[in-house]
């Protein structure tokens, strides 16, 4: 992570410090200067794709953009700037490899709360930007170099991608697949996939009841959404639905529930689908990736089946370089961000749906026993707000503490700072639940002790 990229872009509460209007105009130079270095005269105009979610800061967020795309394509010509509108962050991705633009851009701060905004780039590849090229970013927005931005843009082409997804999303499904006389629960968490994904669903010929569909500009991921999954819990039952769906508010992860309103994680959805894409031979090298926040248990679980697993930091972007380097079709994120590198780089909530609900499908049994049986470790899992984020390797004694704890419980601790918000985050992982919770709270206890960090 650097200062001003997290695991997946750039997050901050508008117009304050440093997601200023300046801050914003001079990232998009930066961004557009690095993006568009290797063209040509003879390449044209540079083109770029803007997408959003249903946040009220996103038009205003989006002029300041444009203001410093301009600045920057000025010597190769006006740029085509094309506005998507309100879209799933993992559209974007797809629309900038079908049009062959210079680099996509998604304003959205993904599952953060309304006041929240983010910006996210994509690469002409529809992969988000590696560690290299945003350190390239930074470099030249901490350079302090004078742009002169023009306040007047003219107005940027619109153009409406949204079937043109949904026909993507579709083709990814078996032959003849369908939906017909399922019912099902879906939380659209207020955001970008509300007037998607009954589209969606509906062509399926599902019968869906849906949730956090209303947004208003302020109510993105409020009680709904990925991060709320209580409110499918309750209502799939209540509806007789065969599962319940939760997207977060870029659509760019799911989570579901069983028809007992049973709580299915991105652990859940990997422990289901590998083993499927294995039996029909889909599964190259018999890997997966996953994050090092994903239970001990699947892990343990995967190997019984003879695939192996491949552990990297958390962020899709990360699971996305593993599964590029390795050759794997699958990974994922406990938090629900599962990529199915078969159909595509990056996360995506409506295609994980899609995909999952084919395995559930192909039991002809209910949702619930997509699970797999696997033994789910206990797990002291735990967020505290930080004012700052000093190395933890600078922690007087964590490092032993931590190494004796992960001796004692005959498990493993994983700590970290948050890339997009001011926690720190901790998991500790064991056969016995009291060690864990105990070395868990010891573990904070010291941190909190030996660090200035916590915040009151």
């Amino acid at each position: 992570m650097g200062k001003f990229f997290g695991t997946d872009g750039i997050r901050g509460v508008p117009w304050n410090y440093p997601f200023t209007e300046d801050f914003i105009s001079r990232i998009a130079y930066c961004a557009a200067s690095a993006l568009t270095r290797h063209r040509k005269p003879e390449d044209g105009v540079p083109s770029i794709f803007i997408g959003m979610d249903t946040r009220a800061s996103a038009q205003k967020i989006r002029k300041y953009l444009c203001e410093g795309f301009r600045a920057a394509c000025g010597k190769a010509g006006r740029p085509k700037v094309v506005n998507i509108g309100i879209i799933p962050t993992p559209a974007i991705s797809y629309i900038v490899q079908k049009e062959k633009a210079d680099f996509g851009v998604v304003i959205s701060a993904s599952h953060n709360p309304p006041e929240f905004n983010g910006i996210k780039f994509f690469g002409p590849d529809g992969r988000k930007l590696n560690d290299e090229l945003e350190q390239e970013i930074e470099s030249m927005l901490l350079s302090e170099q004078p742009v002169k931005f023009r306040k007047a843009f003219p107005q940027m082409a619109k153009k409406d991608f949204s079937s043109e997804y949904i026909d993507f999303l579709l083709s990814t499904l078996p032959e003849g697949f369908n939906l017909k006389g399922v019912k099902l629960v879906v939380d659209c968490a207020n955001g970008a996939a509300t007037k998607i994904a009954p589209k969606v669903f509906e062509k399926l010929g599902a019968e869906t009841v849906f949730v956090g569909n209303h947004p208003n500009g302020n109510n993105i991921n409020i009680r709904c959404g990925a991060l709320h999954t209580d409110r499918i819990a309750e209502a799939a039952p209540s509806a007789h639905a065969f599962c319940g769906i939760s997207l977060d508010g870029d659509a760019d992860r799911c989570l579901f529930c069983d028809e007992c309103g049973n709580k299915m994680d991105g652990d859940d959805v990997i422990a289901a689908v590998a083993p499927f894409l294995k039996e029909r031979g889909r599964l190259t090298n018999n890997g997966v990736s996953v994050t090092y926040m994903s239970n001990l248990g699947l892990i343990k679980f995967l190997e019984s089946k003879g695939i192996r697993t491949e552990q990297v930091p958390v962020g899709d972007k990360n699971v996305t370089d593993a599964l590029e380097r390795l050759n794997y079709k699958i990974g994922g994120e406990t938090s629900g961000h599962t990529v199915f590198r078969e159909f595509f780089p990056t996360g995506d909530g409506l295609l994980t749906a899609l995909q999952t609900l084919v395995v559930a499908r192909s039991c002809g049994k209910p949702f619930s026993a997509i699970r797999g049986g696997w033994k789910r470790y206990p797990q002291y899992l735990k967020s505290v707000k930080v004012s700052e984020k000093p190395p933890l390797e600078n922690v007087k004694g964590l490092k032993k503490l931590i190494s004796d704890i992960e001796s004692k419980i005959d498990g493993r601790v994983f700590i970290r700072y948050s890339g997009t918000e001011p926690l720190l985050r901790l998991l500790v992982e064991g056969e016995n639940n009291d060690l864990v919770q105990a070395a868990g709270e010891e573990i904070l206890k010291h941190y909190s002790s030996n660090s200035a960090a916590v915040a009151e």
